[in-house]
């Protein structure tokens, strides 16, 4: 198994999206790239902390390529909002790639010069080096498995990516 992690706008959204992806063991919601140790989600909120929302995943490699997830990743979110994602703004929603290797970014350096050509306006997503990452709180695990049918967060903002995520990338999918 190996790791990836990506920050992109609210973590429910893309721990939904990447839990129905063939090859995905795990895609636990947390934070990640800050200066402060066990952030909340009120601190990181507060956009004091430098962390953003983040989502790390466990995937097997001979299923599922690192390539392919960041594929999903620069498809399923907007990189070229800086500290912003729709309604959601502040560093915290900042788009990021956390690589854990020099070819996990060395692959990213390459898919998002493939995904500059598809935005009018320049990719603003950061690629930088894992340091550590901070498992979010209970009840942000599994938030839109367990919150779609009365929070409507989930059916505004994560259903129309998990289908995109079916449409565009259906042969990955569970």
């Amino acid at each position: 198994m190996e790791v990836a992690t990506f920050a992109g706008g609210c973590f429910w959204c893309f721990e939904a999206v990447f839990k129905r992806i063939k090859g995905v063991e795990s895609a636990v919601s947390g934070y990640a790239g800050g200066k402060t140790n066990n952030p909340n989600y009120e601190e990181v909120s507060s956009g004091n902390t430098g962390h953003a929302e983040a989502v790390q995943i466990t995937y097997d490699p001979n299923i599922i390529s690192y390539q392919k997830l960041v594929e999903v990743f620069f498809a399923l979110h907007d990189p070229t909002t800086e500290n912003r994602q729709g309604n959601d703004v502040g560093e915290q929603y900042r788009s990021v790639i956390f690589y854990h290797s020099e070819t996990q970014k060395e692959i990213a350096e390459k898919e998002m010069r493939i995904f500059e050509d598809k935005y009018e306006d320049p990719i603003v997503t950061e690629i930088t080096p894992f340091k550590e990452f901070f498992r979010a709180e209970d009840y942000h695990q599994d938030y839109y498995e367990q919150n779609r049918n009365s929070n409507p967060y989930c059916r505004l903002i994560i259903d129309p990516k998990i289908t995109k995520l079916y449409k565009d990338f259906k042969s990955l999918t569970k």
